[in-house]
């Protein structure tokens, strides 16, 4: 007996749409779910992340959280974690391959209320993938933890909780200038220009990896900002982290030459013993090893590197890379003799002052006993 025609058709569209709900429930993403306090600090206890555990955080998953090493909790002493977790949290997963694709600084809501995070990207040396910051910190240990509802990457560096300001690209993104303008401006007397300066090097150091030495202008803001220029000698994050960090902290005017914007092209021209004043009284910087000699013999002051002229600049301020924090050379000075400038071997190095101390012997007035790149520290 054959069957009609209608109800052929009438089971053939009963069978589609029990395919189309099948498949429906079978693509439809996981339901939401509480992630509480407990479940959250157990993983990241689990994880190595000890301080940002004692953190109360519940969020409805999926949820990524940018963990802070506990190295990088310490570096903000009067932080909240309670505040702290919610702003290096997104609702949602946000693998690093994903992360790596974005537009550099894409701006993502966090869970603390009107507060975002700037992500941008850096080409390794091997230029097959990009290095992924976080408000200027480097994602060490990416894709540490993922289960479909949390995702945990590990950061490590300097943090600060986020500005008021974080989503809002038109206050947030750093200034430009037409080049042509720059001599006229940068001998302007304009008091409210040097405001400006600064606020533009600190957002762009913190997308480059110089996230310290931002932190360290914001600090010291309100005496910065009555110069007229400067220029700045900055260690790189992964530098400080690796070596002494609290030197360069703790002595950071001693790497700031006040009311003198020096290009390259200024520092190159000095010649040797050449005495640059810094904003720490007392504490000159002198050129050791005069510019000009190429890669083989790069220009150094007070014995470190200069391994990056002019990484940043604009109309009043120049910032130069450093391959390790200034120390401090103690000067002793002989009525029958000028100043001289010898290198040898050092004696003995105090890094918690950052000071290298001269054993004072034979000729000289400003006397260093080591090439510090050389010390035992492996620089």
């Amino acid at each position: 007996m054959a069957i009609p025609l209608r109800f052929q058709l009438l089971l053939l569209l009963l069978l589609l749409i029990f395919i189309s709900i099948f498949i429906s429930a079978a693509a439809a993403p996981p339901l939401i779910q509480e992630v509480t306090p407990s479940i959250l600090a157990n993983l990241l206890s689990t994880l190595g992340f000890q301080k940002l555990s004692t953190a109360n955080l519940s969020a409805s998953s999926p949820i990524t959280i940018f963990a802070l090493s506990d190295a990088a909790v310490s570096t903000c002493p009067t932080c909240s974690l309670h505040l702290l977790i919610r702003e290096f949290s997104l609702p949602g997963l946000y693998p690093l391959q994903f992360l790596q694709s974005l537009v550099f600084g894409t701006k993502i809501e966090t869970l603390a209320p009107h507060r975002c995070l700037t992500i941008t990207t850096a080409a390794t040396a091997d230029h097959n993938k990009n290095k992924v910051y976080v408000n200027g910190v480097e994602i060490a240990r990416p894709d540490l933890f993922n289960d479909g509802t949390v995702l945990v990457h590990g950061l490590q560096g300097f943090v600060s909780h986020l500005s008021p300001l974080s989503c809002n690209v038109e206050l947030m993104t750093s200034l430009s200038f037409p080049f042509p303008s720059l001599p006229t401006l940068a001998s302007s007397p304009s008091p409210s220009l040097m405001p400006l300066m600064l606020k533009d090097a600190i957002l762009r150091l913190q997308t480059i990896g110089y996230g310290v030495v931002s932190m360290a202008l914001r600090f010291r803001y309100a005496e910065l900002v009555e110069l007229k220029a400067m220029t700045v000698f900055a260690v790189d994050d992964t530098s400080i982290f690796t070596s002494e960090g609290s030197i360069y902290l703790s002595n950071f005017l001693h790497h700031v030459v006040p009311n003198k914007r020096l290009t390259a092209a200024d520092l190159v021209t000095l010649p040797l013993k050449t005495s640059l004043p810094t904003m720490e009284a007392g504490q000159d910087l002198v050129v050791t090893t005069a510019g000009g000699g190429g890669t083989l013999t790069p220009m150094k002051i007070n014995h470190m590197k200069l391994v990056t002229i002019d990484l940043m600049h604009n109309v009043k301020m120049v910032i130069h890379g450093i391959s390790s924090p200034f120390p401090r050379v103690q000067q002793y000075q002989e009525a029958e003799s000028d100043a001289e400038i010898q290198r040898s071997r050092c004696g003995r190095l105090d890094w918690n002052g950052g000071i290298c101390v001269i054993d004072g012997q034979g000729r000289g007035g400003l006397q260093s006993t080591a090439d510090v790149q050389d010390h035992d520290r492996g620089l």
